[in-house]
């Protein structure tokens, strides 16, 4: 499929339109949040239906969206971090549960920070080799090994309240293979979450509230990244159309995740996951989906 550019930049829902980029909104919003990649989906959806590709700087953006469902979602936990540990750091209490929370949380931001950095040149550049069909295949089916290994072995048994900074840095570390399409934040954390034996809804609470400050800095730095490039007063109104639809669809995303892991387990993601990779590999090698 053609791509479009806009100084340097892939905008290519900017000629799907408004139906188009709402139905994208859904499906963007519903994978963002769950273990499964929305960049496989961005890809794999317009694919099927014969549109263009949204391009990376729409999945970029719709951070945005993501940003304001995990903050809505868990607004007790983003309220008691916020205000929180600045009580706890104005009177010296830095032993604080809030402020040493607050405090790994942005240490563990600071991998996937360097790592953006330097993979900036080619993340969301037109014709990015890192959005090939086979590179989001073969991520898809690595994560699902990977997630399968963490069901099997995790006994399952920790809370949030037990957390450590360690396990901060390991889930951070872990965060910088989001950058890599296919692989999925959600997916990463999640997995990595699961491997330091988190019960799984108390895993993907971790991953969720770990993950705040980079689904800000993507989604916040992308739209400042459109801004630069001169973005017209139409393309805004489609991509804030689709940002609003994603944003509810990712809230619902959420709640059917944490429903899904309090009453059953990973396995359906890890089984989605690992067939959607065979799915894609063997469509680009009939050449059923183009690479």
């Amino acid at each position: 499929m053609a791509s479009a550019c806009t100084e340097g930049l892939d905008t290519g829902f900017v000629a799907l339109g408004y139906a188009k980029v709402g139905v994208l909104g859904v499906v963007q919003g519903l994978t963002e949040l769950l273990p499964i990649s929305s960049t496989a989906h961005m890809r794999i959806v317009p694919a099927l239906l014969g549109w263009q590709d949204p391009g990376s700087a729409f999945s970029a953006a719709m951070q945005v969206a993501a940003l304001a469902a995990v903050i809505s979602y868990f607004w007790p936990d983003v309220r008691g971090l916020l205000f929180g540990s600045v009580a706890a750091a104005a009177r010296g209490r830095f032993h604080d549960w809030n402020f040493r929370f607050a405090a790994w949380i942005v240490l563990a931001t600071v991998p996937i920070v360097i790592a953006g950095k330097l993979l900036k040149p080619v993340l969301n550049a037109c014709n990015s080799p890192l959005r090939s069909l086979v590179v989001i295949g073969i991520a898809c089916i690595v994560m699902s090994a990977l997630l399968a290994l963490a069901e099997l072995y995790s006994r399952h048994k920790r809370t949030l309240d037990h957390a450590t900074l360690k396990d901060a840095l390991v889930i951070g570390l872990a965060q910088i293979g989001a950058l890599i399409p296919g692989v999925s934040r959600s997916g990463s954390t999640l997995t990595a979450a699961l491997s330091l034996d988190f019960r799984r809804a108390e895993a993907a609470r971790f991953s969720f509230l770990l993950g705040l400050p980079a689904i800000a800095a993507a989604g916040l730095l992308e739209i400042w990244e459109l801004h630069k490039a001169h973005l017209d007063a139409q393309g805004w109104s489609i991509l804030g159309f689709g940002l609003v639809i994603a944003s509810i669809s990712a809230f619902v995303a959420i709640w059917g995740l944490l429903r899904i892991l309090e009453n059953f387990s990973a396995w359906p993601f890890v089984v989605y996951r690992g067939l959607m990779g065979v799915y894609l590999l063997v469509a680009v090698y009939f050449g059923w989906l183009h690479n």
